[in-house]
């Protein structure tokens, strides 16, 4: 890595990092928390979050908006899935490279569907019947810097509909990747998901605070052998992101009453390793990838304490047939189920063409996919 792009990383690091250093966005405290979901069975696989990972998969755009780049290009996924509760989840992301202005463009929708709900007064009596949704549309770009670097943006319109309380807003991301062939060194880091309230919930009280989270992300691999080892580490503008349950500072005294009980402990530990995302793809016959990570955040916030199971562990598994890729990943959320996700990712260049149209926009064009 030159000087050059040594003191261009720090600068793009210090920028961002200081954009919101005051923003408090942990769990229950922050509206359109759905914009932290994962948007694809890729990203579930590894773990939720994935800003440092330099497989051809569109998806990761909308992770970190500088990991697209022209080896993208025409590429459409396609993202549907049954959360739990009956709640139904879509995604939907496209890359396309202008070659004339070296610039390669992504959009993506998020959609969640909660489904229809009876209305009813004070005394239970149906009166009618509502429908709640969130979605999300993205555009973004990223363009190369020097010979290794790629730096993006997005800007997102999110809007929520949840009976009479509607919200929207308006969001930025901002991301940098740097990425050696040689070594194969991965370096990501993204702040996500900057922006203001366009529409309150509240429209009598103070404008409800946004899902910013900064991230950085590494990862590493191995010229021969095929495995990928990748860390992720969220939250870096907020030290302490551990849950502070009241249940913990309570104990029995001798006399049988609850006491409350002060807690001494610096929890070193546990306040580091909730922002670390570890995980690792084996790629089998160059054409199957096997994704495995464990997220401690969320296996410390869900697992049971008398039966934890696989909280936090989540696996994948990715098929290339060319023209076209299948994702497939398995989440643990708590012991008693899993979220199961499948996803299709098409060539679309590969696919079919468009005749002249198609040789006049570059649709059929082939571009590297790293330089």
């Amino acid at each position: 890595m030159s000087l050059r792009s040594s003191l261009f990383f720090c600068l793009i690091l210090s920028l961002v990092a200081g954009a919101e250093t005051s923003a408090q966005v942990n769990g229950g405290q922050s509206a359109f928390g759905y914009l932290r979901l994962s948007n694809a069975p890729h990203v579930s696989a590894s773990g939720g979050i994935s800003v440092a990972n330099p497989d051809n998969d569109i998806a990761f755009a909308l992770q970190n908006p500088a990991m697209m780049r022209p080896g993208m290009h025409n590429e459409l996924q396609l993202v549907y899935n049954n959360f739990f509760a009956g709640i139904s989840i879509a995604n939907l992301q496209y890359g396309y490279h202008a070659p004339k202005i070296n610039t390669s463009f992504f959009f993506g929708v998020q959609y969640l569907n909660y489904g229809t709900f009876d209305e009813t007064n004070t005394v239970g009596n149906v009166t009618g019947q509502f429908h709640a949704a969130d979605y999300a549309l993205t555009f973004g770009a990223s363009r190369s810097y020097l010979s290794h670097w790629r730096y993006g943006a997005d800007i997102k319109w999110a809007k929520s509909s949840l009976y009479q309380f509607k919200g929207a807003a308006a969001l930025v991301d901002v991301g940098v990747n740097y990425y050696d062939t040689s070594s194969l060194w991965d370096f990501g880091l993204v702040a996500k998901n900057m922006g203001v309230m366009v529409q309150k919930y509240n429209t009598s009280g103070p404008a409800e605070p946004l899902p910013f989270d900064l991230q950085l992300g590494v990862s590493k691999k191995f010229k021969h052998l095929p495995l990928r080892l990748i860390a992720t580490i969220h939250h870096l503008y907020e030290w302490d992101i551990r849950y502070a349950n009241p249940t913990d500072l309570t104990g029995t005294n001798s006399l049988g009453a609850t006491d409350t009980v002060k807690d001494k402990g610096s929890h070193f530990g546990d306040k580091l390793f909730r922002h670390f995302i570890l995980g690792a793809e084996l790629t089998l016959a160059k054409r199957i990838t096997l994704t495995f990570s464990y997220n401690d955040l969320q296996r410390r916030e869900l697992a049971l304490q008398t039966q934890p199971g696989l909280a936090g562990f989540s696996f994948g598994a990715g098929i290339d047939l060319k023209k076209l890729h299948l994702h497939y990943a398995r989440t643990y959320y708590y012991v008693s189920g899993a979220y199961n996700e499948f996803g299709l990712t098409l060539a679309l260049n590969k696919l079919f063409g468009l005749g002249q149209t198609g040789e006049k926009i570059h649709w059929n064009a082939e571009y590297p996919d790293w330089e």
